[in-house]
Parts: structure tokens; C-alpha cells; sequence
């Protein structure tokens, strides 16, 4: 691995979106969990400059910064105002010649189709449950129970809630139709694998990082329809399944057990173009754990499952930001050259004397 620029030599922007239309609760949370994000980077030593993004107009915030002197650190989620748009403020920033982070637009276009993440991980032989997409008016055939209806081109849980678990042909009948009216796209059915759940986040690129995996706990539910994280889960404090999955971090595993993950996540990650880190949503019947989802476009807040994780591992979310910064200023016509060029020097000293390697030892694991 390339040796790292410091990080007092590499500026970042840290680009997010602030959409108008949003409540200012809402604008409010996203300004607090960016700007803590920022000034973890600042106390690393990154020097920092925040870019809120309120318009489509990422040229016209971006004008004053020249590309061979910023990493952008991307933590938008669209352009304002434009749905399934993450992937263009990716593409702008390709256009403009900045280096960011993440994932490319290539990547996070992929991400937002479920058929082609599906026919990629099958191609692939990456285990993921047995599904078919659904479009209005098509002849219903599936006869797999429980089965999960999901939107196709939808992330972030939308569209999930109990009533997404069909028992029965009468049950699935009645949701297909509601996701193809509510979300006007097609609709996904899923084998519905009711066992453990894992979310695990993965760094890198030419070597992979696996981050211990935090698993859902859904013991709290006797109700097959209840056990999935659903938008409430993540989004809806007060709500039922809020406040009632509990976390485990990390997740208890044995070390076989540990191994089959890190081996799909990283098959996945690998299969469906993933830079810098992604999250996975893994669960495990019968031995098989199973690709649900890939988010290459994780949520990195310091509350999320990614920092946790990163924090049980010994890494403060400062260090985490400035892990992501540097794996993408490896891309950067300047700052990669220089950490090639640190590289070859650090190189040449370690032909003259012998190498030792130190091991430190990894803070006990908490759980939560």
C-alpha cells in the first residue's frame, strides 16, 4: 500500500446537500452531522472548507476550487430537488476533474437498479435470495412464503414496512400493486430469508478492509412480518421497530462463521464496483449468508453503523474520515504521485535494514 500524504498537505471539500424543500428540522440535522464530520477531519489535520449544496449548480459552488489542489470529500445524497441523483452529483464532479470520494458515478448508478445488482451477484455466484421483478399488470407466479415486495429502484429502507412480508399469494397480491402505484416503478419479490441480519462495512480498493459486523437484533418480534429493519427503524425515532431492534456490535460469529462473511462482502463489493468503502446487508439461513443490499454510498455519520463499527476497531471517527480521504487522494494527480514517490523512498530505506513488525492491540470490543 502507498505511503500516505500527510494529512495537513491534503485539503478537503466537504460537499453535502441541503435540499430547500426539506423541513429545518431536517436541514438542521444534516448541517450538525456534516459539520461534525468536518471538524473531525480539521482536528486530524485536514484543512476543510464546507460546500452546501441547495441547487443543482455544483460547477457554480465548485468554481473557486482548483482540482489539482482539493480532495472532495462527496457525502451528498442527490441533487436537490432531483430524485435518484446521487449518481450525477457524481458525474458532475467527473466532469469538472475533481477527485473525490466513493464511489463512482458508474457505481452509484448501479446501486439504485436492483434487477442489474441482482443479475450481477447471480452472474457472479455471490448468494442472494431467489427473486423476480414485477411489472403492472404481469401474471403473478411466485410461490415462495414469506416473500418480501420491495420498489426496484428505491434505497434507504423506502417503501419497507411489515406489510412488505407476503405470506400467502392473497397477501403478496395486494402489495404488488400498492409499490407500483405509490413508487411508479416496478416492484421486486424476494425469497424472504428470516434469519440473522448483519450490516457490515468494507474499505478499500487493491486490498479490502472488513469492519466488525454490527448485527440486528430482532428478538424483541414474534411476528415473521416484523423481523426486517424498516424505514421506521432507521429513520422514525419513537416508532416500534426504532426503538425495539437492538444492535450488536460486534456481532457474535465464529471464526468459520467470520470468514463466509468477509468473503461475500468482499465478493460484492468487488462485483458491483465499490471504491473506497461500501456497507452490505447480509443475512444468514442455513449456514448461506446472503447479499440483500449494497450501499456504496454508505451512510458515514458519526452515529452510523460504519463509525461504530470503525470505533470498535480502534479507529475515532476522525481517523476514519481522513482513511477515506486518503484512499481517494491515492486517485489524485498530485497527492498519488507524492505518495508513490514516499513509497519508493520508504522502500529504498527498508532494503538497508530489517524489518520489524509492530502489532498493536485493538481496544476490548463493546458491545451495544
Amino acid at each position: 500500500m502507498p505511503v500516505d500524504v500527510a494529512p495537513e498537505k491534503i485539503p478537503v471539500v466537504l460537499l453535502y446537500n441541503v435540499d430547500p424543500d426539506w423541513t429545518e428540522a431536517e436541514k438542521e440535522e444534516v448541517i450538525s452531522l456534516s459539520t461534525h464530520l468536518g471538524h473531525a477531519l480539521i482536528e486530524v489535520g485536514h484543512p476543510t472548507v464546507f460546500v452546501p449544496l441547495a441547487d443543482d449548480d455544483v460547477a457554480g459552488h465548485l468554481h473557486s476550487f482548483d482540482p489539482a489542489e482539493y480532495i472532495v470529500f462527496n457525502w451528498c445524497e442527490s441533487l436537490p430537488g432531483l430524485s435518484h441523483s446521487e449518481w450525477l452529483v457524481a458525474k458532475r464532479l467527473e466532469m469538472l476533474g475533481f477527485t473525490f470520494t466513493g464511489a463512482d458515478s458508474e457505481a452509484l448508478a448501479l446501486a439504485q437498479d436492483k434487477f442489474r445488482v441482482k443479475l450481477l451477484l447471480d452472474q457472479a455466484g455471490i448468494p442472494t435470495p431467489a427473486w423476480h421483478i414485477y411489472h403492472p399488470g404481469e401474471p403473478l407466479t411466485w410461490d415462495r412464503f414469506p416473500a418480501i415486495v420491495k420498489p426496484m429502484n428505491e434505497h434507504c429502507s423506502a417503501g419497507i414496512t411489515r406489510d412488505s412480508v407476503a405470506l400467502d399469494a392473497a397477501q403478496l397480491a395486494v402489495r404488488l400493486p400498492f409499490i407500483h402505484e405509490t413508487y411508479a416503478q416496478p416492484a421486486i419479490v424476494e425469497d424472504f430469508i428470516d434469519g440473522r441480519e448483519f450490516h457490515v462495512s468494507v474499505w478499500g480498493n487493491d486490498s479490502l478492509f472488513v469492519l466488525p459486523a454490527a448485527e440486528m437484533d430482532f428478538s424483541f418480534f414474534n411476528d415473521v412480518k416484523d423481523r426486517l429493519c424498516t424505514y421506521d427503524s432507521k429513520f422514525i425515532p419513537g416508532s416500534r421497530h426504532y426503538e425495539k431492534i437492538e444492535t450488536r456490535l460486534p456481532a457474535p460469529l465464529g471464526a468459520e462463521e467470520q470468514r463466509a462473511l468477509e468473503k461475500v462482502c468482499c465478493d460484492a463489493y468487488r462485483t458491483l464496483g465499490c471504491r473506497d468503502y461500501a456497507r452490505m446487508d447480509i443475512r444468514l439461513r442455513d449456514g448461506v449468508f446472503y447479499v440483500l443490499d449494497v450501499n456504496p454510498n454508505a451512510d458515514i455519520s458519526h452515529e452510523a453503523s460504519m463509525a461504530c463499527a470503525a470505533e470498535v476497531a480502534g479507529i475515532r471517527y476522525g481517523q476514519m474520515g481522513s482513511r477515506i480521504v486518503r484512499m481517494a487522494a491515492r486517485r489524485h494527480p498530485v497527492f498519488g504521485r507524492a505518495a508513490f514517490a514516499r513509497e519508493g523512498d520508504k522502500k529504498k530505506t527498508a532494503a538497508r535494514k530489517p524489518r520489524v513488525r509492530r502489532v498493536t492491540p485493538l481496544p476490548t470490543p463493546r458491545t451495544s
